[in-house]
């Protein structure tokens, strides 16, 4: 009976973690870094990816990350007393049996193509809503089609860039922007378009994807960070 169990605690995590995966992928995020986002939460593995961040500064992802951690410590806590437990008769296999089925519905209505359309556009009206302009994530305040890209271009040595002011490198008419640029520990923000790009400078730019990527492929294909 404790085997029988644990592979029905095992089957409830399975659920929890698919439902969780489709919750962040109404929000906006790709299922496969969704997926494993969610089992490093699940797991406290810790993992310190780019794609962490994306979580960590959106408010929605955010409340779903917590109970994943809740839920990822009681788990482990239930799993060990079970293990510990096994041969004990007080396991309510029935209520877990309701519990499964109960996850397994959920997850079937979360795939039915009705619910993702109705669940994202909540989402995405809630963020609107209820959070201000700095309160959401980049992507969703500067992201306003699919062509939109904000990128950071490092200025190396060898950059023909440099020496070069932004006014001979960018055509007003282009649909590239330079937010800002940082050098050591300055930020550059005003004048841009007179200022001149030095060894060392990091540029934030927004604009079209493909133009940034045809204009700056070897600044962009240089980048450390």
């Amino acid at each position: 009976m404790g085997y029988v169990f644990i592979m029905l605690y095992f089957v409830i995590i399975g659920f929890v973690i698919e439902i969780s995966v489709m919750l962040f992928h109404f929000t906006g995020l790709k299922t496969k870094i969704s997926r494993f986002q969610v089992i490093s939460m699940l797991t406290a593995t810790g993992f310190t990816t780019d794609e962490s961040k994306i979580i960590i500064d959106h408010p929605i992802r955010r409340k779903i990350a917590s109970f994943l951690i809740l839920f990822g410590a009681f788990s482990l806590a239930v799993i060990i007393s079970s293990i510990s437990n096994i041969l004990s008769d007080d396991l309510r296999l029935k209520e877990l049996s309701i519990i499964c089925g109960v996850l397994f519905a959920i997850l079937a209505i979360l795939k039915l193509p009705l619910t993702r359309k109705k669940l994202t556009r909540s989402f995405k009206r809630e963020l609107e809503n209820e959070f201000q302009i700095y309160e959401r994530p980049v992507k969703d305040v500067l992201y306003l089609d699919s062509e939109d890209f904000v990128t950071e271009m490092n200025i190396t040595e060898h950059s023909k860039l440099v020496g070069k002011r932004i006014s001979d490198i960018l055509d007003e008419e282009e649909d590239i922007r330079i937010l800002f640029i940082k050098r050591g520990e300055v930020w550059i923000r005003k004048d841009l378009f007179s200022c001149t790009l030095n060894q060392g400078d990091q540029v934030l730019l927004y604009g079209n994807k493909k133009e940034i990527e045809e204009k700056f492929a070897r600044e962009l294909n240089q980048r450390t960070i």
